[in-house]
């Protein structure tokens, strides 16, 4: 779990480096897309619908909560069995970094989940690491730090 954490860190660290030509959502034409997957996994969480995650999951996935951390195939059954419902995202605000082929989403919201039958909302800062594969955007991890108010 700590080198997970640590590699998130890094590449957030490295995306938001000077040295890197780290572009803002503004002026980079990949943004958008990038921007609707985001919002559209959140839709997609929220309606369970594990056909569309299955596919906008990389194979290699990781997920970080802050119950642990588990790979894609865990993620799409807890999704789709239910066991964590992510009912309403609340997005306060929603940043796009590029290095390469990667993008990384960091998105300040109160997410609004139903876990272990009981509904809860968390302040979060959400990371999201995308990787473009043959034209194609994967979500690679995707990690929940929960913010105090």
């Amino acid at each position: 779990m700590k080198k997970i954490l640590f590699s998130i860190l890094m590449l957030i660290c490295i995306c938001s480096s000077s040295n890197i030509a780290a572009q803002d959502n503004q002026s980079d034409p990949r943004s958008q897309t990038v921007m609707t997957l985001s919002s559209n996994l959140w839709k997609w969480m929220a309606d369970k619908n594990t056909d569309k995650l299955e596919n906008l999951f990389h194979e290699n996935a990781m997920f970080v909560h802050m119950g642990g951390a588990w790979g894609k195939k865990q993620e799409v059954g807890i999704i789709g069995g239910g066991m964590i419902h992510y009912k309403h995202a609340d997005i306060k605000d929603s940043s796009v970094r590029f290095a390469d082929n990667t993008a990384v989403v960091l998105t300040d919201m109160n997410l609004l989940a139903v876990v272990g039958g009981n509904e809860v909302t968390n302040h979060f800062m959400v990371t999201e690491v995308y990787v473009q594969i043959n034209n194609e955007w994967k979500l690679i991890s995707l990690s929940f730090t929960k913010l105090s108010r």
